[in-house]
């Protein structure tokens, strides 16, 4: 079995990937949490580490990381300039794989999203609709804006329009309409709709359990043990 870390142990994902990680050929032989001394990681002789913490703890991992040599798989949300720059150096030393969402089906989605628009072409208008529990206080989502940026990247000059309200106007062709539904306990729902002339094509995904994340993160870290030095994402590990 490889030799896993968790930072974040004591957090609802990390109890998941704790849970879960046998599942993957991962053997637990650390566990980090928020005042921990993270270079208990380097000790243990982990071989990679899944990080579901905060920017600031993050940025202490990415430290032992680099240090020595050891493989990372966070989806540590919030990042600013410095943990984006933290990823980036560790990324020198060691391999790094960083996603706001660990779902394996939503990065395939993503995939769909890139190849409609390419088959659709240019006359068909992309809004997206995300809804998340009422306790979520950011909006619209992480995947919610990488999947307009998916949009943004096949669509030169686009732009996010978040909702409508009033009297906007007819819609313009450069917009990509925004949309944060908030209710319930709602663990993840989202949609890219593609709206043409008579027929409309509507691309979800749907998470019904917090532990599709943890089961991306395990088995990104599976796959992430002895990769070079360098930046991956879990489009990479799904060849989509």
């Amino acid at each position: 079995m490889r030799k896993l870390a968790v930072v974040g142990a004591k957090g609802r994902m990390g109890s998941a990937v704790m849970r879960l990680a046998s599942g993957f050929d991962l053997e637990v032989v650390a566990r980090v949490d928020a005042g921990d001394d993270a270079s208990v990681i380097a000790r243990s002789g982990a071989e990679v580490v899944v990080d579901f913490s905060s920017p600031t703890a993050l940025l202490g991992v990415c430290r032992v990381c680099a240090d020595a040599g050891v493989a990372l798989v966070s989806g540590t949300t919030g990042l600013d300039a410095a943990g984006q720059e933290a990823l980036a150096s560790v990324a020198e030393r060691a391999p790094v794989l960083w996603e706001p969402n660990m779902s394996v089906g939503v990065h395939v989605l993503a995939s769909l999203v890139e190849k409609a628009l390419v088959a659709l072409g240019p006359g068909y208008d992309v809004e997206v609709v995300e809804a998340h529990h009422r306790m979520k206080v950011d909006a619209p989502s992480g995947t919610a804006i990488r999947l307009g940026e998916v949009v943004k990247a096949g669509r030169e000059g686009s732009r996010f329009v978040h909702g409508r309200e009033g009297k906007p106007g007819a819609r313009k062709h450069d917009e990509i309409g925004m949309h944060a539904l908030r209710g319930g306990d709602v663990v993840g729902d989202h949609t890219v709709y593609f709206f043409g002339d008579g027929e409309r094509l509507e691309l979800t995904h749907r998470a019904s359990s917090r532990d599709l994340f943890a089961h991306g993160a395990l088995r990104a870290a599976a796959w992430m043990v002895g990769k070079p030095a360098g930046r991956y994402r879990l489009a990479d590990m799904l060849a989509v």
